[in-house]
């Protein structure tokens, strides 16, 4: 018997990954997150499944139908939306389940952000702008910060900003980055990146909260950073002309070229 964690993606169906999707298939028992995961993939249950709606239940009772399971030697598929390295709730499980010798597999998923970056149509590292992209939030009732990570300090990195669970505060984060990416830096927030229903509003510090109204709520993702708007930036030396690299040796003395490269010269 094994517990399996599965990213179930951003909402779109179609970007649950082939592993989740048949791994959903052949549990008879599945654990979903039901205010973020699309009934959709629930299609993917085996017939007669014993299926969990788990956003009205504590982890003792969580933990209580994986132990039923575990006893009646039922493979369960636990799932979760995004991606389950980060704010998943899936730590807290997972260390529940080592005390209780219980089995378990993770399954990646798709993350909001990327599914956000695929709907900007946009590349969130660009040669010469940024490198890095954090993955941030502010407090909230559930989590606190530790004191080092505050916005203002991975706002002198210059980075790209993926702040997540934050639309509430969207106050603070105007007030927290401005100082140091000026009123003027481009700003876009995604609503329920990937779902039918998704919705995008770009603006600049100074302007996005006036752009949004309160039925953007919990999934909007808020995307912060020069990239957000440049086309003054470097091209790739991947691919650039007289780039040596491993795939593409520019001269028989290149450390990359092979024994056959270097006959033919």
């Amino acid at each position: 018997m094994t517990v399996h964690f599965i990213g179930a993606g951003p909402g779109a169906p179609d970007l649950l990954t082939l592993r989740g999707r048949d791994l959903i298939a052949a549990c008879p028992v599945c654990l979903y997150a039901g205010s973020l995961v699309p009934e959709q993939i629930l299609e993917h249950c085996p017939p007669g499944a014993r299926v969990i709606n788990t956003a009205p239940l504590s982890l003792d009772e969580i933990l209580h139908e994986i132990q039923t399971a575990h006893g009646q030697g039922l493979d369960v598929a636990r799932l979760h939306s995004g991606d389950l390295s980060v704010w998943s709730a899936m730590g807290e499980q997972l260390r529940r389940l080592r005390e209780l010798d219980i089995p378990y597999s993770i399954t990646p998923g798709v993350p909001s952000f990327a599914a956000a970056a695929a709907t900007l149509g946009q590349e969130l590292t660009l040669p010469g702008v940024a490198q890095s992209v954090v993955l941030t939030r502010t407090p909230g009732r559930a989590s606190a910060m530790p004191s080092d990570e505050t916005l203002a300090n991975f706002a002198r990195t210059g980075a790209t900003l993926a702040i997540h669970l934050s639309i509430h505060n969207l106050a603070q984060v105007v007030e927290s980055l401005t100082p140091c990416y000026g009123e003027q830096c481009p700003v876009a927030i995604v609503w329920r990146a990937s779902w039918p229903d998704e919705r995008v509003v770009r603006g600049r510090l100074a302007s996005i909260e006036a752009l949004i109204d309160n039925t953007m709520q919990r999934t909007a993702l808020i995307l912060v950073g020069p990239v957000l708007e440049s086309e003054d930036f470097d091209e790739s030396s991947l691919y650039a002309v007289g780039y040596d690299r491993r795939f593409r040796p520019q001269s028989a003395d290149s450390p990359f070229a092979t024994p056959t490269d270097k006959s033919e010269t």
